[in-house]
This record gives C-alpha cells, structure tokens and sequence, in this order.
C-alpha cells in the first residue's frame, strides 16, 4: 500500500463548519465531499488511504490571525495524522512577530489567498511577508492563479507571483492548482526549473462537480486539466517539484487518489514522489 499525504485540505471549527462549506458552495457553484469538519476529514482519509492531510487555513480578516494560529498550534499537539499550517493576512501590522510565533511553535508552513484577501500578490504588503517567511523556513502555501469563485481577478496571476518572488528572495513556495488554475500554461512557462518553487496538484485534475444551482450552462465549464494535459504539466515541473493535494472537501480524497494512481503516463517511481516523498522530505516527516 502506498503512504500518501495529502497537503492541500481544509476543515473549519465544528460550530462554524457548516455555514462556511454553505456559502463557498454557493460562492463557487460547486459541491463540497464532506461538512468541512476534522471528523470527516478523518474519515475521508480513512477511505481513500492517505496518511496524513494539511490543512491549509486561509484568514479574510487581519483579526483572524491571532486565533486561526492558536487553533492550528493546539490542533499539531492534538491530531496524529491532520497537520495544519498557519494563516497571516497582508494587512495583519505584526505580521513578523506573527511568523516567528507560529514558527517557534512548530508550524511549518502558512497559506495565504490574494484573491481572498482582496490585496494583489505583488503589493509590498505580500512581499514582506513572503520575505519574512523565507528567512524563517516557513513553506509558503500559495493560492496561484484564477479562483474559481472570482473567475475574472488576477491578483494571483503567475506574473504577478513572479514580481513578487522577484522582490522577496528566497522563500520555499508551493504554487497551488498546478501553478496556477486555469494558468496552466504561463505556469509552466514561468516558473517550470526554478529552486525552491513547488506545485500540487489541488482541484485541477479531471472536472469539478457542479452543485446543482443552474450556473454552469455546459459540461465544457466543468473541464480542468485532462490526463495528458496534466502529466505534462508535471513533466515541465519535474515529478520532484509535485506535492499530491485535493482541495478536499471541494475534491474526492478517494476519488482523485484513485485518478492519479491510474496514470499510465506516470511511471510508479514519479507517483511515489508525488504521493508521498516530496511532501514528507518538505514537512521534515521523511527524517
């Protein structure tokens, strides 16, 4: 059986779980895998085989900050197989402070959402903070690309993300949604071979299931990367510079695991990497 870890997840506390996966259903028009809660996360994973799942926080707010750290600090003491990276907001004013504390306690990465956060990620309040997580080995989690809730802002455009690199120096980066959703091919162009720059492969992998509130008007618009169309992106990349994630609960855990296993064009060694090796060698769990 292979080990399997899945870094792109996202659950949301218990008493706020179900309003949250509510209104970014009806934000996205598309349909959530489980109630956003850790349990069926749990049990999600339990299903689909994978053995670890990060959860990536994202705070709309800077008053959100302080208490989305606390809850993934507390949460890395309390779950075996659920890690959580941290969250920062680019109008947070302590950013820094912020960044060493959650470094200090543990926490390996943050995750940050320009099109969520309503600020371009080339303004200087993102590449501050992509700066000071360099400095202090912090992974970036990035959201690259277009969202599929605000399908006309760029402000996570690979060229903006490159301005932005450009300007923050050297900082560990993992482009979500393959480089950039639906960006696909200026990601490859872009940042295809170079250092400290890594991708996953999140919600861009076959067609996303629509809701079933009427938006969508044909099947066309549900269309992400088909299997060749997405090998190729791995192979520009290099199998070494891909992290395995779903997106879940937007994603099937089980149903995209069995989707990327039946890749004839990968061969097992390049899966082995993206399944597992490369997240774990990134998370320091490989050691």
């Amino acid at each position: 059986m292979r080990k399997i870890i899945d870094i792109h997840t996202h659950t949301f506390p218990a008493k706020i779980a179900r309003s949250a996966i509510e209104k970014l259903s009806a934000t996205s028009h598309t349909r959530p895998f489980s109630d956003g809660t850790n349990y069926e996360l749990m049990n999600s994973m339990k299903d689909a085989g994978i053995m670890f799942s990060v959860l990536q926080p994202v705070a709309t707010k800077p008053e959100q900050v302080s208490h989305i750290n606390d809850g993934a600090i507390r949460l890395n003491t309390q779950h075996a197989n659920i890690i959580s990276f941290g969250a920062i907001h680019p109008d947070f004013e302590d950013y820094a402070c912020e960044l060493a504390r959650i470094s200090d306690a543990g926490v390996k990465g943050v995750k940050i959402h320009p099109v969520y956060q309503g600020v371009n990620i080339d303004d200087e309040r993102f590449v501050r903070i992509l700066a000071c997580a360099g400095e202090l080995g912090l992974i970036v989690m990035l959201h690259a690309g277009f969202d599929i809730g605000f399908p006309d802002n760029d402000f996570a455009h690979p060229k903006r993300i490159l301005r932005a690199l450009k300007s923050a120096g050297n900082v560990r980066i993992i482009l979500a949604h393959m480089g950039g959703w639906r960006c696909w091919q200026e990601a490859q162009e872009i940042f295809a071979g170079r250092d400290n720059i890594y991708i996953d492969t999140a919600f861009s992998h076959g067609e996303f299931v629509p809701n079933g509130d009427g938006y969508y008007s044909s099947h066309k618009e549900c269309v992400m990367l088909n299997d060749e169309e997405f090998v190729s992106v791995i192979k520009s990349f290099g199998a070494e510079r891909v992290l395995f994630g779903t997106d879940s609960p937007w994603a099937s855990q089980s149903e995209y695991v069995k989707k990327f296993c039946e890749l004839s064009a990968l061969s097992e060694r390049e899966k082995d990497l993206i399944l597992y090796e490369n997240s774990a060698k990134l998370l320091g769990l490989s050691k």
